[in-house]
């Protein structure tokens, strides 16, 4: 506060803070305390009052129509007909009000009843989706370390300035295309009629069905996050001191061993990060899933939660599994901390 202070001066540190506490308040508590607010309670409309509302939603129907049947035999020339028939649409009219009326007494106001209900319903089925959106997630995470920490290293240690450069160009150039193009790509590649499977039916090997398997999700999943896995890592390893990794060369250790001794200890803050960036994102993916597995797969729970805020429109159901998911996901984050034996300061750097 004191170096905010003397840097700003009282008025603007004032309206920083000010812009510092809506922004925090505003765009992240406020919306995740909403959401675990409507998680906890659900609405009791009784036992038949769902059907009460769906007859008089649909005698309120009738009524608008009738009133435009009206409207067209009042545009009719005037006749004994014409007239008839109006009296006989006011009279179905005034019929349904009153039909209207008596259903309206019946009708039971709503009732906000706070439980557990939105928790305990989602049953072992979407359970099992859960489990196993967590496991794969957790997969993902790990094929992602396998694949960018040789690579994170090579730019870091090994690789001449212009190839580091060009390296690197080739990961963040693709990212200039919109994530969904890069998605399809991955699905026009890994189809059963796809470049893939050309190339592997060109040495002779039987189409594999990459999709249908689940393949083609953690492909795409692994190239859609590779960049929040390599960076992390890029940036520990790079402060390594080199001179240790010779020291320990001269020495007589062997390659494993000065991974497992010298270079991975100093990149567990980098490793750390990439891993729960990479756990996150892949764990909140939901165009990646739907699409390589073209809707047809088992859903991700992501696409759960999806169905039931724009679908079925149950809100208070879909908060429930997304603060579940968010709890998931906090709880990967400390566990990365602790394994890694990280804090919040180390992993800032």
């Amino acid at each position: 506060m004191s170096r905010l202070l003397r840097s700003f001066g009282p008025h603007l540190t004032s309206l920083i803070l000010l812009l510092s506490g809506v922004w925090v308040i505003g765009m992240i508590i406020g919306p995740q305390l909403i959401m675990v607010e409507q998680s906890f309670w659900y609405t009791d409309r009784g036992g038949d009052a769902v059907v009460i509302t769906v007859q008089i939603d649909a005698h309120y129907n009738d009524i608008d129509v009738l009133a435009f049947d009206k409207m067209d035999a009042e545009d009719l020339a005037p006749s004994p007909e014409r007239d008839a028939k109006i009296a006989e649409i006011d009279a179905t009219i005034a019929e349904k009000r009153v039909i209207i009326a008596e259903l309206e007494t019946r009708e039971v106001i709503p009732k906000k009843v706070y439980s557990l209900r939105n928790y305990t319903i989602m049953g072992g089925s979407h359970l099992a989706i859960f489990i196993k959106t967590i496991l794969a997630s957790v997969a993902v995470t790990l094929i992602a370390f396998v694949v960018c920490y040789p690579m994170a290293y090579t730019v870091a240690k090994l690789a001449t300035p212009n190839r580091a450069a060009i390296i690197m160009l080739g990961l963040i150039i693709p990212y200039a295309i919109n994530e969904l193009l890069r998605v399809f790509a991955w699905l026009m590649i890994l189809n059963y009629n796809g470049v893939a499977n050309f190339l592997l039916g060109l040495i002779g090997v039987e189409p594999i069905a990459f999709l249908e398997s689940g393949t083609g999700v953690f492909i795409a999943m692994v190239y859609a996050y590779i960049l929040f896995m390599v960076f992390p890592i890029y940036n520990t390893v790079e402060t390594l001191d080199t001179s240790q990794i010779e020291a320990a060369r001269d020495l007589g250790a062997p390659t494993w061993q000065i991974h497992r001794r010298i270079v991975l200890p100093h990149a567990k803050p980098g490793i750390a990060v990439g891993c729960i960036m990479t756990f996150m994102l892949s764990a909140g993916s939901y165009a990646v899933p739907y699409i390589m597995t073209r809707g047809t797969a088992e859903p991700w729970f992501t696409q759960l939660i999806y169905n039931k805020f724009f679908e079925s429109l149950n809100w208070n159901t879909g908060s429930a599994y997304a603060f579940t998911l968010l709890v998931a996901c906090v709880i990967f984050v400390f566990l990365m901390m602790r394994m890694f034996k990280v804090g919040i300061k180390d992993i800032a750097k």
